[in-house]
């Protein structure tokens, strides 16, 4: 890849972009989960937009989804949670999800997060390792389910 990719705040003209490359990874159609979750990240009353997406030649070719949490869920500190990565299948393993990492890392510094959490499946060893190669360690928090009949 040539050019080196421009990272920017996400806004709501990217759905189409983050359906495009979403389904071309999930094999999926998920536009309720992507519109449910642009309305909460532009809502005005929202306190950061901290999602991401990059640019090449002025198409949005990754995108990183998140939240920054001031004392929710019993956590005292500031913490923020990356919920959502996808760079589009041809030109992964070129470095947009590391570029969009560590920009989304630098702005959760500059906002006075504390720690950042996501959620990996734990047979998914590629994603494991990249966030590895990002310094993240496994939670001592436990992640807790119930499986509803």
């Amino acid at each position: 890849m040539a050019q080196q990719p421009k990272m920017r705040v996400m806004k709501s003209s990217d759905l189409d972009a983050l359906l495009r490359i979403d389904e071309q990874t999930s094999r999926q159609n998920r536009r309720e989960y992507y519109e449910r979750k642009l309305a909460a990240l532009l809502d005005p009353r929202h306190t950061i937009n901290s999602s991401l997406v990059a640019e090449v030649d002025g198409k949005v070719v990754g995108f990183i989804m998140g939240d920054i949490y001031f004392g929710e869920f019993g956590i005292p500190e500031t913490s923020a949670t990356i919920d959502t990565l996808g760079v589009e299948p041809k030109i992964q393993h070129h470095g947009i999800a590391s570029d969009l990492m560590d920009q989304f890392i630098m702005n959760m510094k500059a906002a006075g997060v504390n720690k950042i959490y996501t959620l990996v499946n734990w047979d998914d060893f590629a994603l494991e390792r990249f966030f590895s190669r990002h310094r993240f360690v496994p939670s001592k928090r436990i992640n807790l389910e119930l499986t509803l009949p």
